[in-house]
């Protein structure tokens, strides 16, 4: 597995892969019950929201008042999905390439690496208990209120589940990639060129990125700079 570390400005990275949906990062089969149902239905919202991600720019937008919200929530979705995708991919590895700029060494990319998944790790973990509180509040006060209205569904148990399965599936990731991943370092002289295009105006920077993008065969990597760094 590649990971790249990817400069955002001169002294701020962020990790990055990019591998195609794997049914392996979803949570394993789970006995019926309150759990159970929230992942099925993660897996279910996760494979809508992977769908999204590959629809064409042009794709016919949805109608109807309850469709554009359906669409709003699976594009917040994919969107989370390509945050995380590094981490929950991370849970079934056992090695990995630390794929970083020229200019720096293995040693001092292996120590970013350690120190982005630490950060993680404890990011995750502390939205985990928030988004599992407020999942656990919106199924038990709101639920009752939502099997008044059929075919509505409680939107915000769905959205704090997904939430705290994501993070859960995060802190996962990050822990086993700290603790059960052997990693070594590859230099690539393209992301070397990332350190500076922060600084550049914003149609020529976006023009550098997708060119470096492609010189990398990274196909998203244009879309996850400029959220993490715009």
């Amino acid at each position: 597995m590649d990971v790249f570390v990817v400069p955002i400005a001169c002294d701020r990275y962020e990790l990055y892969c990019e591998q195609q949906a794997d049914p392996a990062i979803l949570p394993e089969p789970a006995p019926q019950g309150m759990l159970a149902r929230a992942k099925q239905r993660f897996a279910t919202m996760l494979r809508e929201a992977e769908e999204r991600r590959h629809q064409p720019a042009g794709a016919a937008p949805a109608t109807g008042l309850l469709a554009r919200i359906q669409e709003r929530v699976v594009a917040w979705m994919a969107e989370r999905i390509a945050e995380q995708r590094l981490l929950w991919h991370l849970r079934r590895e056992t090695a990995a390439v630390a794929v970083h700029p020229e200019d720096m060494t293995s040693e001092q990319a292996m120590t970013l690496v350690k120190r982005v998944l630490h950060r993680d790790y404890e990011r995750h973990r502390r939205w985990f208990v928030i988004d599992g509180i407020a999942f656990l509040l919106a199924v038990v006060v709101l639920g009752p209120l939502f099997l008044l209205i059929p075919g509505v569904a409680n939107l915000p148990a769905l959205y704090f589940g997904f939430r705290t399965v994501g993070h859960w599936l995060s802190m996962r990731g990050a822990s086993h990639g700290l603790h059960g991943v052997r990693w070594v370092g590859r230099p690539c002289p393209p992301l070397t060129e990332l350190r500076d295009v922060s600084a550049l105006e914003p149609e020529i920077r976006e023009q550098r990125i997708h060119d470096i993008s492609a010189r990398l065969r990274l196909q998203h990597l244009s879309t996850f700079y400029e959220r993490v760094a715009v």
